[in-house]
């Protein structure tokens, strides 16, 4: 299987990262659907409560793994209990909504998935501590998430066959773990980092076996732009926000090499953001600090909300999405 996957051919496309408000999946797929023409998502409702999270809905994705909730959040268990068959319920509602909204449908089309480190991350081993602290776990989730993951896919596929699905591994945890920073069960201490080759190898394992262009998504600093490059992805999704300078050369090389970037530009709550061509002024002000072509400005970049809308409110989300298919429409109307 190819590492190196396409991102599909868009040109002034817009998506959203993933979780929207509320508990209605019909509600939430039309909303995905009805404003994002060129690459509808399958929507995530954290508001129905464990089992919906993305921490859940991850786990309900693992083969003869099982995760249930504790006081002190999700743990492995022995056998699927109530929370893993709250997630899979809740993922079948969200697909049989997805799929009645793109009868027809012909395009690309974005699910989204927690990843291998964000998972290791936040999910505690029956002796209460976190995965990630051992690496025999983290290459267990890795193995385990591919083969649901792969199974995932084959599933949206047959339920919308005109469909060209594009992966999404949600990493907000990724800079975490290579700095060191992600915190033990306690509290109290920071787990050792990870060495920065092994998560690679990692993350392209996982890539390298799926039948998908996959993006891997972080709202967190300092993504790790070349790491994620080498490991094979089509696309990277960040907060444009949190970019500083210093990530410029990094963004040139990518685009030049022809990574994808979803830029998050509009903001996730409601601040009173109406201008969507005045959203991506900071993406054309960075791409002409890089000298590079305004006339690629419409294919490398898709616009996004920053994060998930799952704490806004209804009718901000849908202008959310909104505002992000017209600033990615201006990106090619006027790339200058």
């Amino acid at each position: 299987m190819s590492t190196q996957l396409g991102f599909p051919e868009l040109v002034g496309a817009a998506t959203g990262i993933g979780s929207l408000p509320g508990t209605d999946a019909r509600e939430a797929a039309k909303t995905a659907v009805g404003a994002l023409e060129f690459l509808p998502h399958l929507p995530e409702l954290p508001a129905r409560g464990p089992g919906a999270d993305m921490i859940g809905r991850g786990a309900g994705l693992l083969v003869e793994l099982f995760a249930q909730t504790e006081p002190s959040g999700w743990r492995f268990a022995d056998r699927p209990g109530r929370d893993t068959k709250r997630a899979h319920s809740w993922l079948g509602e969200d697909l049989d909504a997805l799929e009645e909204f793109t009868q027809g449908y012909q395009g690309a089309l974005k699910v989204q998935a927690v990843g291998p480190w964000t998972l290791a991350a936040s999910i505690e081993l029956r002796s209460g501590e976190k995965a990630l602290r051992d690496p025999g776990a983290c290459r267990g989730i890795a193995e385990s998430l591919t083969e649901g993951l792969r199974r995932h896919l084959e599933d949206v596929r047959r339920r919308i066959p005109g469909a060209q699905v594009v992966l999404q591994l949600d990493e907000p945890s990724l800079p975490a773990v290579l700095a060191g920073d992600v915190k033990t069960a306690s509290g109290f201490q920071r787990l050792r980092s990870v060495d920065r080759q092994v998560a690679e190898e990692v993350l392209r394992s996982v890539i390298s076996a799926l039948d998908a262009p996959v993006v891997v998504h972080s709202c967190a600093p300092e993504v790790p732009i070349p790491l994620l490059r080498r490991a094979g992805v089509a696309g990277i999704s960040l907060d444009f926000g949190l970019l500083t300078e210093r990530e410029d050369d990094e963004i040139g090389e990518a685009v030049e090499a022809g990574t994808v970037f979803l830029a998050g530009v509009v903001p996730s709550s409601d601040r009173g953001m109406t201008d969507p061509a005045g959203s991506v002024q900071g993406v054309r002000t960075l791409w002409r600090r890089l000298g590079l072509s305004p006339e690629l400005l419409g294919r490398r970049v898709l616009v996004t909300p920053t994060c998930g809308l799952a704490g806004a409110s209804p009718a901000y989300a849908r202008t959310a999405l909104s505002l992000s298919a017209r600033a990615a429409q201006s990106l090619v109307d006027n790339p200058e």
